[in-house]
């Protein structure tokens, strides 16, 4: 049995209007105990818009932050994403697009640079909500985590909000939503790329609010997503103001060949999805498959009480749907909060994946590399494929040792076996003071290796050090270590390479990120210089949350943002460990 508990929300941006500061989600120090392999909705307070995916191996959501950041969690588990520590994987500081980010999208798509996460949200300035627009963010590789390159945006001057994309025939179209007089409507337009438009190309209203659920409060069709099934096209919307507890999903169908042409789909005359069984509002939807690809799930906002509105009371909820003997969606009533829901079908395994994130290799003080070979492990010379691993957080405190090769993981008998989730395959971390960490299994207490075995993490190729702070990248930027968006440039991919016991020098070509001065002193700034001294080894420590400390072996002192920027050109600097975002970074693979 485990403890589901129900946290309080917290208004995000106090000046929005309809934002609570202190309102309760169901309770919410409420605690009840579940069924093992279930879950309870809402999965966590303050989680308006929720977008979600499922891909190797782990979950990815996002929602709605009214901040400058792009938050992402991450867990190999649905229910997991409730206590997962949300990564800020992007931020901005232009003052024409860098306030109240709504929304976000982030989609596979195979785009001018292969294969890529297209990540989309609604921003804009400063005090007011009239100038919201969105933009489109690229990811470098197959990781939904980035990092991430902005790529531009659309529309700049004129309002238009809670964009998706569609794929049809071989083309690519962006839906979103804008007003147009009292009414707020869905339009259509073909694209170039995930984020320029096709010149020329019509802008197509494709939801208009005329049926009497749609004009609740106001007249309202937006957050359009679309849903395939069978080789039929389904156009999901929310409908009615946010404001109002009738809120709800509406769907259209595309029944002819052209996505451009409004007589091409067919409005479906009641509404989908609406208020019921004590949740009100339920909307702005996104849809994900199980792991073992036979279930259809939905992820919604929803409030737990009729009177709330647009505001951080929304929370994130997700379900199973079926369909139809006819092919449609039934996407039934909003489960009630606090029911316990099992959990997607799949999600125990056994899974063999390659999860996300950065290859490393796992090195014994006497130099051997930990390497798979089938379902065993060995002690061998640290090449090849075989001897890299992903030590990929369970959102619990705990890691999962993810063999790169195989898809397997490190089990309590030191076998690399499938995925099955239990704690039999997660391992907790400790490190000592010259960076050599202990890996504990959950289950049964034994250390990898045997008493007193103890591995360094070697990150492997080219790395970008993200941090969770801004979502920027570390950036040589002339001799000074710097932050910055991610660009791909050669002065942002670092490589980790041994020094002594289990330290680091974090280098470019033939420099090393270090402390000028030989300094002990907080605030000393990192710049790039001589690879010589301890000032310029680091230890490599991983945190519960799945970040990583940078520890300076000549100062004892932790890499750290200063005053917490997001700016780019915000230098980075040496402080006393205080266990926040500011000190703590993302490794992330750019090969």
């Amino acid at each position: 049995m485990i403890k589901w508990k129900k946290f309080t929300s917290i208004c995000a941006l106090a000046a929005v209007a309809g934002c609570a500061q202190t309102d309760n989600v169901a309770n919410s120090a409420q605690e009840q105990t579940l069924p093992e392999g279930y879950f309870a909705n809402p999965l966590f307070a303050n989680g308006a818009d929720p977008w979600l995916e499922y891909w190797d191996g782990n979950y990815y959501l996002t929602t709605t932050t009214w901040t400058s950041q792009l938050v992402m969690r991450k867990s190999p588990t649905l229910a997991g994403l409730s206590e997962a520590s949300p990564i800020n994987v992007w931020s901005d500081t232009d003052p024409a697009r860098s306030w109240n980010f709504w929304a976000f999208e982030f989609h596979r798509l195979n785009g001018p640079n292969g294969w890529r996460w297209y990540l989309m949200y609604t921003a804009g300035v400063h005090g007011t909500l009239d100038h919201q627009h969105l933009s489109v963010l690229e990811s470098a590789g197959d990781d939904p985590m980035g990092p991430y390159e902005y790529k531009g945006h659309f529309m700049p001057n004129e309002w238009n909000i809670d964009g998706t994309y569609l794929e049809h025939d071989g083309k690519l179209y962006l839906l979103y939503s804008q007003w147009h007089g009292p009414e707020q409507l869905n339009l259509i337009t073909e694209m170039e790329t995930p984020w320029t438009l096709k010149a020329g190309s019509p802008k197509v209203v494709i939801t208009r609010p005329e049926l009497d659920w749609e004009i609740s409060g106001r007249e309202v069709t937006e957050g359009a997503e679309i849903l395939k099934h069978k080789g039929r096209t389904f156009l999901i919307y929310s409908a009615s103001y946010c404001d109002t507890p009738d809120y709800k999903l509406g769907m259209k169908e595309l029944i002819g060949s052209d996505p451009l042409n409004p007589d091409h789909w067919k409005q479906y005359e009641e509404p989908v999805f609406q208020r019921g069984n004590g949740v009100f509002g339920p909307g702005h939807n996104g849809f994900f498959v199980s792991p073992d690809g036979t279930q259809d799930w939905i992820v919604y906002h929803g409030n737990s009480k009729e009177e709330y509105g647009c505001g951080s009371t929304r929370s994130v909820r997700a379900q199973q749907f079926t369909w139809t003997d006819e092919g449609l969606p039934n996407f039934g009533d909003p489960i009630p909060e606090g029911e316990p829901v099992k959990m997607p079908s799949g999600e125990n395994g056994p899974i063999k994946v390659s999860v996300q994130g950065v290859q490393q290799q796992l090195v014994n003080r006497a130099g051997k590399c930990l390497v798979g070979n089938g379902g065993d492990l060995a002690l061998a010379a640290c090449a090849g494929s075989k001897a890299n691993w992903v030590l990929d957080s369970t959102a619990d405190g705990a890691y999962r040792l993810a063999h790169v090769d195989s898809g397997t993981f490190i089990d309590q008998n030191e076998q690399a076996t499938p995925w099955v989730n239990t704690d039999t395959q997660r391992w907790t971390v400790a490190t000592d003071v010259n960076g050599w960490l202990t890996l504990t299994n959950r289950d049964t207490g034994a250390t990898l290796g045997g008493n007193d075995a103890q591995w360094r993490l070697a990150p492997t190729g080219d790395v970008a050090v993200m941090s969770v702070q801004s979502g920027k990248a570390l950036v040589a930027d002339g001799g000074n270590v710097a932050q910055d968006g991610w660009q791909g440039s050669d002065l942002q991919k670092w490589q980790f390479s041994s020094t002594s016991e289990a330290f680091y020098s974090v280098k470019l070509a033939d420099q090393c990120m270090t402390l000028a001065g030989n300094p002990i002193v907080p605030g000393a700034n990192a710049v790039l210089g001589s690879c010589d001294g301890a000032e310029a080894e680091w230890a490599v420590v991983p945190l519960g949350d799945g970040s990583v400390q940078l520890r300076n072996r000549h100062s004892g002192l932790s890499l750290n943002a200063d005053s917490c920027a997001l700016a780019n050109g915000a230098n980075l600097s040496q402080s006393p460990w205080f266990d926040n975002d500011c000190q703590k970074f993302q490794l992330r693979e750019v090969n």
